[in-house]
């Protein structure tokens, strides 16, 4: 068959089928050496079209090509299924920002209530590091794992203190805490005072894909009332995953040390 042919019999277009030669994809059964002429013969149909689903499913043209040209049935599965869940993850992301967008453009949201209140001085087992912002979230899971390994007996929920700079891709100090009356020091675990401070709280419900929400309202509510954020942030997990495998019933206390500025 000519590339015409081809192209009406697999429903792929001339253009397509020509990518997909130049890609390594899909090359002709023979190719013309004086013209250039592509030609195909017919059991090449069913490969134009796994072809073309699987490019529709966004698999990469690299691995569309392994696809292809493996016989493994398992390194077949294997490959699909790695690219099953990237595409899971992709919806989920997207599901997401779709959440956010709605919370942040509904006229009838509420506003997240926000409220002073003095922090006493506490003793707490912490891990404490300096940390690229873009691995924060992998090296808090690792700390509180060691907090945990530490056999700390928690006399209150977790939380952590947070620079800025971690939360704009930059790298910043960061301390993981549980607090108990009795800290042990057992590898990076180590006994930490966290001084007595004047914070400005608000509690964020559910799942952290939007929390960047509720920490754009608190930043809103202290610049409306001239109120000066010293130090950094700080993270309580009321409810979290520790505590219930629904993100829908985590808590999340945001507090920001405050000052006021006139």
């Amino acid at each position: 068959m000519t590339i015409g042919e081809f192209a009406r019999v697999s429903h792929l277009s001339v253009r397509t089928l020509r990518r997909y030669h130049e890609a390594g994809l899909l090359a002709p059964a023979t190719v013309d050496p004086d013209t250039g002429y592509r030609y195909y013969t017919a059991d090449q149909v069913a490969t134009a079209q796994v072809i073309r689903r699987f490019r529709a499913l966004d698999l990469p043209v690299a691995e569309v090509a392994e696809l292809v040209a493996t016989t493994d049935v398992d390194e077949r599965h294997a490959l699909l299924a790695g690219h099953l869940r990237r595409l899971e993850d992709q919806l989920a992301a997207t599901r997401d920002a779709v959440g956010a967008l709605r919370r942040l453009l509904d006229p009838d949201r509420p506003p997240t209530p926000v409220v002073r209140r003095t922090e006493p001085e506490r003793t707490v087992a912490a891990v404490v590091a300096d940390v690229e912002g873009e691995q924060a979230e992998t090296w808090y899971g690792r700390a509180m794992a060691e907090i945990d390994a530490a056999g700390v007996v928690a006399s209150g929920p977790p939380g952590g203190l947070y620079d800025d700079a971690l939360f704009t891709g930059g790298r910043g100090r960061a301390v993981v805490y549980v607090p108990t009356a009795s800290p042990p020091t057992a590898g990076r675990v180590r006994p930490l005072t966290l001084p007595a401070r004047e914070l400005a709280v608000a509690v964020h419900l559910g799942p952290h894909h939007d929390i960047d929400v509720t920490y754009g309202e608190l930043g809103a509510h202290l610049v409306a009332h001239a109120v000066g954020v010293d130090g950094p942030v700080q993270e309580t997990y009321l409810v979290g995953p520790r505590d219930t495998d629904d993100p829908a019933g985590w808590r999340t206390e945001i507090g920001r040390p405050v000052f006021r500025t006139t």
